[in-house]
């Protein structure tokens, strides 16, 4: 995969199909691996915050989360960058693996968002393979693994965790927890739960290739997302065209 550094971070620029084949073959695989799907916003974490740009950029695969993820990659001399994001990795890598033993947990999730999400997906692909589902309680991250959750989560027989906490909280969780955990996969999906479960809405097509998709959330959200938007992708601009497009 080719990489493209962005504010410090390694970002993987791929089409979407590669990042999907990619991510089923590795979910086969006996070697640990985690993801990090990786807007804007994380991108701006990472660069406040140390532990999560060590979570990070200790990731196996960094996707492009938001279209100006995928112009700066193109920018940068990567021509095939797509944008590879939460809600559609979810979607399309439960489609593919639907008909093989591959089995999935669903970790994060406001209570009953999770179950909601499952039996749309089951709906739809009868044969799917569901390892567990758990909302765990809002907390913020230890320094080291619950041994409870390690236990359930690796008692369960699980192949990919998908992990929905929200960023940077899913991205520190992942690093903390991935060398307890005998998953072969774990992937941090943000808001895809909700998403996917149809407790919020995701923005039409055009609004999302055309990178106004932050418009659509904030307008849904407005006191919770207002700084994240309003503060955090004018100071991205301003970060990218200093250290040079």
């Amino acid at each position: 995969m080719a990489k493209a550094s962005i504010l410090g971070v390694q970002t993987d620029a791929q089409t979407f199909n590669q990042a999907v084949n990619q991510l089923q073959s590795w979910a086969s695989d006996s070697q640990g691996r985690y993801v990090c799907t990786c807007p804007v916003y994380t991108l701006m974490m990472c660069r406040e915050n140390p532990t999560v740009m060590q979570a990070v950029n200790g990731a196996d695969m960094v996707t492009a989360d938001g279209m100006p993820v995928v112009w700066v990659q193109r920018r940068r001399g990567n021509p095939q960058a797509e944008r590879v994001y939460g809600p559609d990795v979810m979607e399309a890598l439960l489609a593919q693996t639907a008909t093989t033993d591959i089995k999935h947990y669903f970790w994060g999730g406001l209570p009953g968002v999770a179950d909601t999400l499952v039996q749309r997906m089951q709906t739809q692909h009868p044969s799917l393979k569901v390892a567990g589902i758990y909302s765990p309680p809002v907390s913020s991250v230890g320094d080291k693994p619950d041994p409870e959750v390690v236990e359930r989560l690796n008692d369960s027989g699980a192949d990919v965790i998908w992990v929905g906490l929200g960023s940077p909280k899913q991205d520190i969780w992942m690093m903390r927890y991935r060398p307890a955990l005998r998953a072969p996969l774990l992937i941090g999906v943000g808001a895809a739960f909700d998403m996917l479960a149809g407790v919020k809405s995701q923005a039409p097509s055009w609004m999302q290739r055309s990178g106004l998709e932050w418009v659509f959330r904030l307008a849904q959200e407005p006191r919770r997302l207002g700084r994240r938007y309003l503060v955090y992708n004018p100071l991205f601009v301003w970060h990218v065209l200093k250290e040079g497009i």
